[in-house]
């Protein structure tokens, strides 16, 4: 009972529906103890010769009518419980889904998609029928047993009740034992679908790589174990969940013969009339149902249980990041980083250190440096996805941490080196942080990136859709629709993180020349490894093992002849080498 307690909050948030439910409820058992009472009415009646066809008739016409209203008040309180059931579904993955984005990349290293997956469907579909199933078998059994039970033992013999009752609490003692075992199990075996769908994600994603290698078989061989043990562990918790029937069967049985053979000897001695022992038989029918809700009430919990302990796990994990509460004015501000030192985790050697610059509004800065410079950290420090301890980064006169966290990320527009595309048209992914946008907007940012004369070259321009993570395009493609996507935002800061990397040189630098004479007059932070993407640059950076090496414009890096200069003149050179 204790995911019940768990769940107070919305129980208490959805009282009208629950308390609705619940009462109608509890008319249905008072209505439920009449038929009984009259069929025991009317075999009293035919023992002794005084039923006649109009009583009769009077009996059934008032037992169809009642079953009818019950058959209604049914209706109303499965709606009135089911659809706040329902709802709690949408409560907790809507919950899941904002504690998702508010963590940092850090969350989904520990976590893999799989089973985040796993935990919002299984897991939640198993407290949702907590709260539907359970709290109907919990309040059903239990309103139904005690008023049954009341009646059996005032109106007719509380010795013949107790009789009925023996087999009770040894039912109680083994249902009490499998449920420990069902909520172990249950676990285990939700913990390994997470693993099954984590395995299913990372296959299909991968699978031109799974072609291109030949892996086929050793991945369906990989496959199969995930989906045995998956199996494997799904048994062990039916091989529990089908000892449950069979004890309450033989509890009902044993109960059963207990009471009619007690019954029968009242009836002989004649402390009951058979009519009596009748109605008796019928109330301990309506108790089967109690009885049997009570297994598939353990059933329930235990499941509910234990899926409602993996989501709890996932909402105690406290995000990292905490906004700041000082919202960002609308006029523009110069971006001032100083680093002083950053460590990943408990790891004793810097990332970066000693970083610092200043970025004017409508500038370009560029970034260059070695694969493992820190060039990726310093992006996650400005975008607030790691914590800066050692170090400040302004925005004007307000720092990073005192900043209002929506506030703050609205003002960059980031495109990756790999972009993701969504399932949708060209002109809904352009559009994705603008729905609103109209066509010629749309149109205005993709000629921008230099994709608007590709896209109107597909048979259905811009309504073209583009597959599952843009699976129909080329990889320079999918860049330059995420750069249209990027520049409709018209965010104060766009950041291109190696985004030009699979486009030939001509479009790079048209796209670049295009943000620099554009009207919207962007801050431009430029990530690359490809040097010639920095030549527009008012100021780059070359990072060396997370140090500033060398600083300034294309031209006064190309003269100082260090690492920029050689890594430049080599790209030029083999640039000359594949033109050849």
């Amino acid at each position: 009972m204790q995911i019940f307690w768990q769940l107070r909050w919305y129980f208490f948030q959805e009282w009208r529906r629950y308390g609705g439910a619940i009462s109608i409820l509890a008319v249905v058992a008072l209505l439920e103890l009449v038929p009984p009472k009259a069929i025991g009415w009317v075999v009293d009646h035919v023992v002794s010769g005084e039923l006649n066809t109009s009583m009769l008739m009077w009996c059934l016409l008032g037992l169809i009518a009642l079953w009818a209203v019950v058959y209604v008040l049914r209706i109303i309180w499965r709606v009135w419980l089911f659809t706040a059931a329902a709802k709690l579904g949408t409560v907790i993955r809507n919950r899941l889904y904002r504690h998702f984005s508010f963590h940092p990349p850090a969350f989904f290293e520990r976590y893999k998609t799989g089973d985040l997956m796993a935990r919002s469907t299984n897991d939640v579909n198993s407290v949702v029928l907590t709260a539907g199933e359970g709290v109907l078998t919990a309040a059903d059994s239990l309103l139904t047993g005690i008023v049954v039970l009341f009646v059996m033992t005032t109106q007719y013999s509380w010795e013949l009740t107790v009789l009925a009752l023996l087999p009770m609490p040894l039912m109680a003692i083994v249902v009490f034992f499998l449920g420990r075992q069902l909520h172990t199990r249950f676990g285990v075996s939700q913990a390994a679908f997470s693993n099954l769908t984590d395995k299913t994600q990372e296959s299909l994603n991968g699978v031109r790589m799974i072609r291109a290698f030949g892996l086929e078989r050793r991945q369906q061989d990989e496959f199969n174990s995930v989906v045995d043990d998956t199996g494997q562990k799904n048994l062990a918790v039916e091989k529990v969940d089908a000892l449950f029937n069979p004890v309450i069967q033989i509890t009902i049985g044993m109960s059963f013969f207990l009471s009619v053979a007690g019954g029968a000897y009242m009836v002989s001695v004649g402390r009951l009339t058979l009519g009596d022992l009748t109605a008796f038989t019928l109330y301990q029918g309506l108790m089967i149902w109690p009885m049997l809700a009570m297994a598939w009430l353990f059933n329930i919990l235990e499941r509910g249980s234990a899926a409602w302990k993996r989501l709890q796990h996932i909402f105690d994990e406290t995000p990292e990041i905490v906004s700041g509460e000082i919202p960002l004015t609308q006029q523009v501000q110069s971006l001032v980083v100083n680093i002083e030192q950053f460590c990943w985790g408990e790891q004793p050697h810097p990332v970066l250190k000693d970083v610092s610059f200043t970025l004017p509004h409508g500038q370009m800065l560029g970034i260059a440096g070695p694969v493992g410079s820190g060039k990726s950290t310093l992006l996650a420090l400005l975008l607030r996805q790691q914590t800066l301890h050692q170090g400040t980064i302004h925005y004007g006169e307000v720092t990073i941490e005192q900043a209002d966290l929506d506030h703050w990320r609205s003002r960059f527009a980031v495109v990756s080196q790999t972009p993701f595309l969504f399932s949708r048209s060209i002109a809904d992914n352009i559009a994705l942080g603008k729905p609103e946008a109209s066509r010629e907007e749309i149109r205005q940012a993709a000629r921008l990136a230099c994709i608007d004369e590709d896209i109107i070259q597909f048979p259905q321009g811009y309504e073209t859709l583009v597959g599952e993570k843009g699976i129909t395009l080329s990889g320079g493609q999918k860049q330059r629709i995420a750069i249209a996507r990027a520049l409709l935002l018209n965010a104060e800061i766009l950041v291109l993180d190696d985004a030009l990397s699979a486009v030939d040189g001509k479009t790079e630098h048209q796209i670049l020349s295009n943000l620099r004479h554009s009207q919207q007059r962007q801050t431009v932070i430029v990530i690359a490894h490809r040097l010639t993407a920095l030549e527009q640059a008012h100021e780059i950076l070359v990072l060396q093992h997370g140090v500033v090496a060398e600083r300034g414009d294309h031209q006064a890096l190309l003269k100082a002849n260090s690492w920029y200069a050689e890594m430049y003149q080599y790209q030029q050179l083999e640039q000359a080498i594949e033109g050849a």
